[in-house]
């Protein structure tokens, strides 16, 4: 092992970059995506809840600025497609898990 190390100095570097690619910068990516395609499909009608926390119905969806506008109790407030943290409507919908 000693000389391994002693042949090859960039090997620790090497498994610190491997180690951190998985458990770091994959799961960024793959978050990154999924957060890209949601956005994407979302549709008239989903209940969201945007990052701020504001909970509300999709009203309207405008595709040349990416916003979107979002009913909720207090009136209608328009937001950027990128701030929406999540669809709720599924959530709702379905049973109750035991």
């Amino acid at each position: 092992m000693q000389q391994l190390l002693e042949q090859y100095p960039f090997l620790p570097m090497v498994g610190i970059f491997i180690v951190a690619y998985f458990f770091m910068i994959r799961p960024q990516m793959k978050r990154s995506k999924d957060e890209k395609k949601f956005a994407s499909e979302i549709k008239k009608g989903d209940r969201v809840i945007t990052k701020s926390g504001l909970h509300g119905k999709i009203f309207e969806l405008n595709d040349k600025d990416a916003s979107c506008v979002i009913e909720t109790m207090a009136g209608k407030i328009k937001f950027s497609r990128s701030a929406i943290s999540m669809e709720m409507s599924k959530k709702l919908n379905e049973p109750e898990k035991k």
